[in-house]
């Protein structure tokens, strides 16, 4: 043992944050002091996109965080933009946000990827200094996360693509100057793999030839979330990212990282629920003492935070996976289930350690209760994801 020991393995082990991953958090917590709960309720309250919290994130250099020095961003890894996300979901913002920069770090990683310098040279800049913001444009009503049937289909007419179909749940389509657009350019039928003959854009979005409506939701009101009609959708070829036909695989770059980040959301607002819980806790008398000294409040509240905790490192050895080029999707997948889950049971018990008040608008609780459930449905549900683990991980058969 002694030998093992002294040749590396646990003594190896370090998981203390650097200094520069320290100054990083400390820098977005100061940001994000300057929005607080009332203002992410104001916006929650008006449905009005956080375009003062999204100008600060670009102001300081947040929104090229994983984008390469060369071309305006920082050039840091997913690691990096993991503790980022959290401190913003953790600050009160939640959802709200941590989406209204969220696809400026996961979706563009296909571009920073598979782009060639000319575009990297073109498309980057405008994004990492928060002059373009994004959209990312993949699901479709009829298929949902069945990402290989795909009908939105571009066709190749000289230099341009003519694209006609139909996307849903795209976030921030109502604000958004770009468009990353997955369609299928081969139809399915003269594929060798279903995973071929799709192609991936990115490029202006034409409101005159994509109709952006509205969903009327739940929550994150502050961050809209749309159904786009295509009609004659012209892209130039210059636009397209990569080869044509490669675009699924182009896309998995963006998929794990977004699995990964959407957990460091869970994981922060879930510690921003049972923060607000603990502290609530400590202060309501109840019978002339307060409840927070009640096991029946302190028992629920202590395994939030024991769940939390191992939900977070999961997230960040995901993280670091995909930073060292390994294969992070079972780490990825699993981590966004567990955070997901212990961000909701969070919410869940902040509420109703806040008891009646927990309902009430003022104590912040039912708004994270509410947007935690994006990260329970989106991007892949919980059962596609135990799915997934139960096929890739366990070698058992595919059940779908």
């Amino acid at each position: 043992m002694d030998q093992v020991l002294h040749r590396g393995g646990a003594t190896d082990l370090n998981f203390a944050p650097s200094a520069d991953q320290e100054a990083l958090r400390e820098g977005i917590e100061r940001l994000c002091e300057g929005f607080g709960d009332d203002y992410w309720r104001e916006r929650d309250a008006t449905g009005t996109f956080p375009h003062e919290f999204h100008r600060a994130c670009a102001d300081g250099g947040w929104l090229g965080m994983c984008i390469p020095e060369a071309h305006g961003g920082s050039g840091l890894g997913i690691v990096e933009a993991t503790i980022m996300m959290r401190t913003i979901a953790q600050s009160g913002a939640g959802m709200s946000g941590a989406s209204a920069i969220h696809m400026n770090v996961f979706g563009l990683q296909p571009v920073v990827v598979f782009a060639d310098e000319a575009q990297k040279a073109r498309m980057l800049p405008p994004v990492v200094d928060g002059t373009h913001k994004c959209c990312f444009a993949v699901t479709e009503p009829n298929t949902g996360l069945n990402t290989t049937q795909l009908k939105t289909f571009a066709k190749r007419e000289g230099e341009h693509y003519r694209v006609n179909g139909q996307k849903v749940w795209i976030s921030t389509a109502q604000v958004a100057d770009k468009i990353m657009l997955l369609a299928r350019t081969t139809p399915l039928e003269e594929c060798t793999k279903p995973t071929h003959g799709l192609s991936l854009f990115f490029t202006d979005l034409d409101r005159d030839t994509v109709s952006v409506q509205a969903i009327d939701k739940m929550g994150r009101a502050a961050v809209d979330s749309n159904e786009l009609f295509i009609a004659d959708f012209m892209i130039p070829v210059e636009d397209r990212i990569g080869e044509e036909g490669r675009g699924f695989e182009y896309i998995l770059h963006g998929m794990n990282p977004e699995r990964v980040l959407i957990a460091a959301e869970a994981v922060g607002i879930g510690y921003a629920a049972l923060e607000r819980a603990t502290a609530y806790a400590r202060e309501r008398e109840v019978f002339g003492r307060p409840i927070g000294k009640n096991q029946a409040i302190q028992h629920p509240l202590a395994k939030n935070w024991m769940e939390l905790e191992a939900a977070w490192a999961i997230t960040l050895k995901a993280a670091w996976q995909y930073d060292q080029g390994m294969n992070c999707g079972p780490l990825a997948n699993a981590a966004k289930y567990l955070a997901a889950e212990a961000g909701f049971s969070a919410c869940e018990n902040a509420v109703m350690t806040h008891g009646g008040f927990g309902y009430a608008k003022e104590y912040h609780v039912e708004r994270l209760m509410r947007e935690v459930m994006i990260p329970r449905i989106a991007p892949v549900s919980p059962q596609l994801i135990a799915s997934y683990i139960a096929e890739r991980v366990l070698g058992l058969p595919k059940s779908y």
